[in-house]
């Protein structure tokens, strides 16, 4: 059944059915470049390029770069990277807040001479203490009646770096017995003397991103300003600000959604870095890491991530999202595209004794069921093949329908065999079986369709080649990591979010480039990492065949 329009696209119909900004619809997504973009931000570049591209208007790509301390080149780059990778793009309409300094500025300046802004020389301390509790209202700043000309001299003294970081800040001058806390004189400039990434030291005074914020969209015409719901409480602001500097009728609407939460997932800037710089994982595109270059990385389409964020929707509800959902999406895209290969993880070597020793023959298997358009390919059998280990018992229970002694299973596209004996090293670890196969079983013999009740994945142990197998799991082992006050949440990490084995593969996947995702047949899906070189094939896994995890809690 087709969904409906979630509550913003229904704001949206209605501001075209009405007219409002003239039949324009125009967005924006605002990052700061202080890091990675993780899955959380994806939601919110679905949402923005989303709306212009379904409604046929323009969506900016706007960095938020107010803050030259935590800011860097490498981040604008790979946010660049990770829209254009969800399938985005922002054309030419590439802005920074740091392109309307001078405008921010005059601005200011234009606030502080109606009256609306006033330089303060309280510490951060000392405005904090004064701000009132929702309840009660502020206590006005000994400087708040400043004289406009003195307020005017300063911020331009605090321009010129005449004085310490910290001694001063310019706020906006509103009303300090509001009941939202925000509208209580919020700071709006405040001294940095760190250089900036694009305009070096020609400031020394930086705008907040409140104060930035609906500024830059009004400069770019911006008509719907999509923003999470933390952002509800600053609208007042954003309106106040927008109103004091519009001209004529247009004024950009600020409307908030609720953010993306996962459990066992933590999406905060700051402990993701913690985690790259005290070594828990190996960089910002670790697989294990919500990153969107970790998850590229991993083997996650965007396609998958664009579906998963489709599902859950948009409103104004703050919920916890389970990860086992945006798993069952990359599942669901993985089974439509990826190629169903053969792969032994953990290998136990299986002779067919009656089959001729200097034998090799090629075996026709299809590359996906769920596509015929993907085709078939050949596969080498031989005498000597590797199985999983765990397809083999001694002694099995009632209802194992793989191989155990006088038992019979197909192998994938070949044919099925029979276990005859068994061989044990010293310790009593069985290390080669010994079967029969039935040749009239192999595909188009007289026998093809002879049913029995297990079927094995396999490869050709002459042929097979030996890959590394990362085995990726959830980076934490608790719904909640960041939720314990009394833990921090490293302790959390799950010891076998990575383990690193020795399997074979078949070797169809020798001309297997970065990022290509198969399906491992009966293990799961997994894509190629960039590490992989011509000598060593470097295998991740991308998601199990199913959630394991629902059935351990």
């Amino acid at each position: 059944m087709k969904k409906g329009p979630n509550f913003i696209e229904a704001i949206v119909e209605e501001d075209l059915r009405t007219g409002r900004d003239h039949g324009r619809i125009h967005t924006r997504f605002p990052p700061e470049p202080n890091g990675y973009l993780h899955i959380g931000h994806a939601k919110a570049i679905c949402l923005d390029f989303g709306i212009a591209e379904k409604y046929g208007g323009k969506c900016n790509l706007r960095f938020d770069d107010t803050n030259p301390t935590k800011e860097d080149v490498e981040y604008v780059d790979s946010i660049k990277e990770d829209i254009r990778w969800l399938g985005f793009d922002w054309e030419d309409r590439e802005y920074y807040a740091s392109d309307y300094f001078g405008k921010l500025y005059e601005f200011a300046i234009d606030l502080i001479k109606r009256g609306y802004a006033y330089v303060d020389d309280q510490s951060s301390e000392e405005i904090a203490s004064q701000k009132g509790t929702p309840t009660e209202p502020g206590i006005p700043s000994p400087y708040r009646d400043r004289p406009v000309e003195e307020n005017l001299e300063l911020f331009r003294q605090m321009n010129a770096g005449e004085f310490p970081e910290g001694s001063r800040v310019l706020r906006a001058k509103i009303d300090m017995a509001s009941p939202n806390m925000h509208m209580r004189d919020p700071v709006i400039y405040r001294i940095l003397f760190h250089p900036h990434h694009r305009t070096g030291t020609t400031w020394k005074v930086y705008p907040m991103y409140d104060f930035a914020h609906g500024q830059c969209d009004y400069f770019e015409g911006v008509t719907h300003s999509l923003c999470t719901l933390e952002f509800e409480v600053h609208r007042p602001l954003y309106d106040w600000l927008v109103e004091k500097l519009m001209t004529g009728d247009y004024k950009p609407r600020q409307t908030e959604f609720n953010r993306l939460s996962l459990n066992y997932t933590i999406l905060s800037k700051r402990m993701l870095l913690e985690l790259v710089k005290q070594g828990h994982v190996r960089g910002w595109d670790d697989p294990r890491m919500p990153t969107l270059t970790g998850l590229r990385r991993r083997g996650y389409t965007p396609e998958s991530i664009r579906n998963f964020n489709e599902s859950i929707g948009y409103t104004k509800v703050i919920a916890t999202n389970d990860v086992g959902l945006l798993e069952f999406a990359v599942r669901e895209d993985l089974n439509r595209r990826a190629s169903r290969v053969m792969a032994v993880l953990d290998p136990l070597r299986v002779i067919i004794t009656n089959y001729p020793e200097d034998r090799t023959e090629m075996l026709e298997t299809v590359n996906n069921p769920e596509d015929d358009s993907m085709g078939s390919r050949t596969i080498p059998f031989s005498r000597e093949i590797y199985i999983e280990r765990e397809d083999f018992m001694e002694d099995p229970p009632k209802k194992y329908f793989r191989l155990s002694p006088g038992a019979e299973v197909r192998l994938k596209s070949a044919y099925i065999i029979r276990c005859d004996d068994f061989k044990k090293d010293r310790d009593g670890n069985i290390v080669e079986v010994y079967c029969t196969y039935d040749e009239r079983t192999r595909s188009g013999g007289p026998e093809a369709g002879r049913k029995v009740k297990g079927t094995l994945h396999w490869v050709s142990a002459p042929h097979a080649l030996e890959a590394e197998i990362r085995l990726y799991d959830r980076l934490f082992n608790d719904p909640d990591p960041a939720g314990h006050k009394d833990r921090h949440f490293t302790e959390f990490i799950n010891p076998d979010s990575l383990r690193i084995i020795t399997g074979y593969v078949e070797p169809s996947l020798q001309d297997a480039g970065p990022m290509d995702h198969f399906q491992f047949q009966r293990i799961g899906y997994f894509n190629v990492d960039p590490d992989s070189t011509a000598d060593k094939k470097v295998f991740n896994r991308t998601v199990p065949l199913r959630d394991n995890w629902s059935r351990q809690r």
